[in-house]
């Protein structure tokens, strides 16, 4: 089994990423973590229970973490609309289970250190909770297998020309984990997610099963964001393209390479900057960044997994 802690600022992407995790039968799910990124702290919070439930997982740990980046004013987009789940938040069944008492930063540690195996984290919203847990408990990182964090553009942004959604919320955060800090990381950026997008045959076939319906009903405000803003008319998963790096390792291509964030607040704040001047020197800090894979079979599984197919 993979142990897999799911960080996230849940955002219609992030609930197909929780389901895809829960219709993994190869992943233990061991907990979910919230922070604020899409939305607030208590719609993410919400929203994690609730798609938790709706995949019939209500037994799994959630605990809410930080409410706001480090040193930043609280930043947001309408991606996901004025719920965080594209207006389909309250259409879904209401969770019966309650948040854990525990703040995101002490489950995460508790969790990690009662682990007798490694757990992979995947991070899929801002970078805030994951940059408190290593700077206040560094001894957990023994813990840690590895990071999957979906974040980052190495040719450009989504949020801004510059910058990726997750990172921009909180670049100090991302800086903590992407450059100065040791644990080994796959960045899955907009780079891969963008090329990973589906559309409507995809979203039809996977509104044939009753999971499926709920999580197709959440996307259409979500892509008439992504036509305005980007131009693009398909259904974009980012972190639902980290959750199956995170489940099956290698499905992505990475490079790696040393990464730098920009924490001004110029034009280029929340850039992710990659150095490709030359080869990394002996225990210079690197990042595996995913930047190919091959697509179709990649979104044909991810389908498969949503739909209870093992094929």
């Amino acid at each position: 089994m993979r142990r897999l802690i799911i960080d996230t600022d849940p955002g219609v992407d992030d609930a197909f990423a929780i389901a895809l995790a829960c219709a993994s039968p190869e992943v233990d799910l061991l907990a979910v973590t919230t922070v604020a990124g899409n939305i607030g702290i208590e719609h993410t919070t919400r929203n994690a229970l609730n798609i938790l439930a709706l995949c019939g997982r209500e037994d799994v740990p959630v605990a809410a973490g930080a409410h706001r980046p480090f040193s930043r004013p609280v930043r947001g987009d309408d991606a996901h609309g004025n719920d965080g789940l594209g207006g389909h938040a309250y259409a879904i069944p209401a969770s019966t289970a309650v948040v854990d008492k525990r703040d995101a930063v002490t489950l995460l540690k508790d969790m990690l250190e009662a682990s007798d195996e490694p757990v992979t984290i995947v991070a899929i919203g801002p970078l805030t909770n994951i940059a408190l847990l290593l700077a206040a408990h560094p001894s957990v990182k023994a813990k840690i297998d590895r990071l999957v964090v979906m974040g980052g553009g190495i040719e450009g942004g989504n949020i801004t020309p510059s910058a990726e959604f997750n990172v921009w919320v909180d670049p100090e955060a991302a800086r903590r984990v992407l450059v100065e800090e040791d644990v080994p990381v796959t960045l899955v950026p907009v780079d891969i997610t963008m090329r990973c997008a589906v559309g409507d045959p995809w979203l039809n076939e996977l509104a044939t099963t009753p999971v499926g319906r709920e999580l197709v009903a959440m996307t259409p405000h979500y892509r008439a964001f992504y036509l305005e803003e980007v131009g693009r008319d398909d259904f974009v998963m980012h972190d639902a393209i980290a959750v199956a790096e995170a489940i099956e390792p290698g499905v992505l291509r990475t490079t790696q390479l040393r990464l730098e964030v920009d924490c001004t607040d110029g034009p280029g704040s929340g850039a992710t900057i990659a150095d490709r001047r030359k080869p990394a020197s002996p225990g210079e800090r690197v990042v595996d960044v995913a930047l190919d894979a091959d697509v179709e079979a990649l979104t044909g599984t991810i389908l498969s997994r949503l739909r209870g197919r093992s094929d």
